[in-house]
């Protein structure tokens, strides 16, 4: 698949007519609970391992120190796997197991690896993960704990995927890369629906999320619109914000241009795993929804990032990634240049935990 990345549409009227909100009090706890609005086939049953409805917990000592009255962290961290990748990974395996594959591939950072090589395991298909050579070793261990075959590649994420690729094609294996088939992200917008449901079904002012390949930022404006063609959810939708490393920022550098595209990354560089990808393959899609949204794209240090974990951990009892540490470090930022007023809900997403990446910490 190439060109402009898929997405997944519904016919909202037949989904609206035997859907409602408050069939959802007795639905799973999981993100299956939204199943009319995911690529489920009459029949078919998902490829589950409980990922989703992950708490929304309010961030009050933070949000004293920042002078905010209404701050909350979405912690993707209590996935299965430790992270967001889950809930892409449960709906891309469901669907490729449904359309009769048997090894799936993809290239990663990490997480997603992880999230792949156990999704397949539960689906008893074959998982095929490439990631850089330098990745932290966690992440080796934990796909080979699920039985993935394990190729360590020389550079960035872009050359595990360009090499996936290359041996995906003569071998016909099924490629979840991010973007290169439309289901990861349908399972990433259901944080999108899980944050307006805590909400009671209204949207926070901002969401702030930490950008690599983006998809969780296509998937979550993705679930603004169906939300509202549902008429679950009125009135404004939030103003997205990108976070990206200091050292690996295609996206901020696009936004700040004015382009509808990004150029690669020269020399991708920070202890961010998941945010050194120099080149996303929705560029135009993330870009569209920071504009559309009226939201922001900024870099942040991976020394605030580092600093951004130890605060959540140290105030809020939240063990994040230094992703999700960037999100708070941009939040700091944004407080201080009037960006984020006082009495803005702000929703700050940690998309993984902080177990794989102690080594940061010193």
């Amino acid at each position: 698949m190439c060109g402009r990345p898929l997405l997944v549409r519904y016919d909202w009227e037949r989904v609206a007519a035997g859907w409602t909100r408050e069939s959802l009090r007795d639905a799973a706890r999981s993100m299956w609970r939204y199943a009319p609005a995911l690529p489920l086939a009459d029949g078919d049953a998902p490829v589950t391992l409980g990922e989703g409805w992950t708490p929304l917990f309010p961030a009050p000592r933070l949000g004293t120190e920042l002078g905010l009255s209404q701050l909350f962290v979405k912690d993707e961290a209590l996935n299965p796997t430790n992270s967001f990748k889950a809930r892409g990974m449960s709906a891309a395996v469901t669907r490729a197991r449904a359309l009769g594959a048997t090894t799936l591939a993809v290239p990663s950072a990490g997480n997603a690896a992880c999230a792949l090589a156990a999704y397949a395991a539960n689906a008893g298909l074959d998982a095929r993960v490439f990631m850089p050579r330098d990745v932290k070793r966690p992440f080796i261990q934990e796909c080979q704990l699920h039985g993935a075959d394990v190729t360590l590649v020389d550079g960035l994420i872009t050359d595990a995927g360009r090499l996936a690729a290359e041996q995906g094609r003569l071998r016909g294996w099924y490629d979840v890369s991010t973007l290169k088939e439309p289901y990861r992200v349908e399972g990433k917008k259901t944080m999108g629906y899980e944050i307006a449901e805590q909400l009671e079904w209204s949207w926070p002012d901002w969401i702030i999320y930490p950008t690599g390949g983006g998809t969780g930022i296509v998937g979550i404006w993705k679930a603004c619109e169906e939300l509202e063609q549902l008429g679950w959810v009125t009135g404004p939708r939030p103003r997205l914000v990108s976070v990206q490393a200091e050292g690996c920022a295609p996206i901020v550098r696009a936004f700040e241009t004015g382009a509808d595209t990004a150029e690669p990354w020269i020399d991708a560089t920070t202890v961010a795993d998941g945010l050194r990808v120099p080149v996303a393959v929705g560029d135009m899609l993330v870009l569209r929804a920071l504009r559309e949204s009226g939201g922001r794209a900024l870099t942040v240090t991976d020394a605030e990032m580092v600093q951004g974990m130890r605060d959540l951990g140290r105030r809020e009892g939240i063990g994040a990634a230094p992703e999700g540490g960037a999100t708070l470090a941009a939040l700091r930022r944004m407080v201080a240049d009037g960006t984020v007023a006082s009495t803005d809900r702000v929703v700050l997403l940690n998309t993984g935990g902080a177990l794989k990446y102690l080594d940061v910490l010193g």
